[in-house]
């Protein structure tokens, strides 16, 4: 998709996400040379140092590199990039991308049943009343929104608890892309954060110290509605070939 002028105030975010979908969509290939800070200048329509500010930006998240001489080269964002950048590369133009979107489902899955068994191994009693307390007000509301925020504040405990700085920083980076999208997912989250009771036998678990039981439970919270997202994912792969 060619570059196209910017129109929005939030200029350097425009300038981002757009080389930012030139990148990912391999029109500017790794190892090539992005255009010269003037010339996407020009083409955008935007100041120079707009545009220095979002090269900027790309160079921190190990998407571009400039060399010596100014020159900025487009890199691998596969091979180089962090998770930080996954929040951008779960909606660019507007749209889901159902590929990120299907690799955050199932990374979720396979993480938080490990998380789980290391906040068993961890956390103790004090965590099982935080827990609970959470539950309580998920309990207390039907609205889907408010589920999913009160869904999203128990899994915080249980990564806080589990005390591992990569996970956390996994979770924070997967909450990130998520929370954009809490109302449109509303629906199809029902059939997860309305389930109190497993968030329960989960949480009795971690209160326990058993860790296996734990993992059990965790999956049996996030599978329902991750297969379901992932059936939605790849219907909407589908319509858009």
């Amino acid at each position: 998709m060619p570059l196209q002028p910017v129109t929005r105030r939030s200029v350097p975010d425009e300038v981002f996400d757009q080389v930012l979908a030139e990148v990912v969509d391999g029109e500017i290939g790794a190892g090539e040379p992005l255009p010269s800070e003037r010339r996407l200048a020009e083409v955008l329509g935007v100041s120079r140092p707009a545009v220095r500010e979002a090269l900027q930006r790309m160079a921190a998240t190990r998407l571009v590199e400039v060399r010596h001489g100014g020159a900025t080269m487009v890199r691998d964002f596969r091979r180089y990039a962090g998770l930080d950048l996954l929040p951008r590369l779960l909606v660019r133009r507007g749209e889901l991308d159902p590929e990120v979107g299907r690799s955050v489902l199932e990374a979720r899955l396979a993480i938080g049943p490990a998380v789980a068994a290391l906040a068993a191994q961890r956390g103790g009693p004090v965590l099982e009343a935080r827990l609970t307390d959470v539950l309580d007000r998920l309990a207390s509301t039907d609205d889907g929104v408010e589920q999913q925020v009160h869904a999203l504040e128990f899994w915080h405990q249980v990564v806080e608890a589990a005390d591992s700085l990569v996970f956390q920083l996994m979770f924070n980076s997967l909450r990130a892309a998520y929370e954009p999208a809490l109302e449109a997912l509303a629906p199809l989250m029902a059939e997860e954060v309305g389930q109190v009771h497993a968030y329960r036998v989960l949480t009795a678990a971690i209160g326990a110290g058993d860790p296996d039981t734990a993992r059990a439970a965790a999956d049996r919270v996030l599978r329902p509605a991750t297969e379901s997202l992932l059936a939605a994912l790849s219907a909407l792969k589908e319509e858009s070939r």
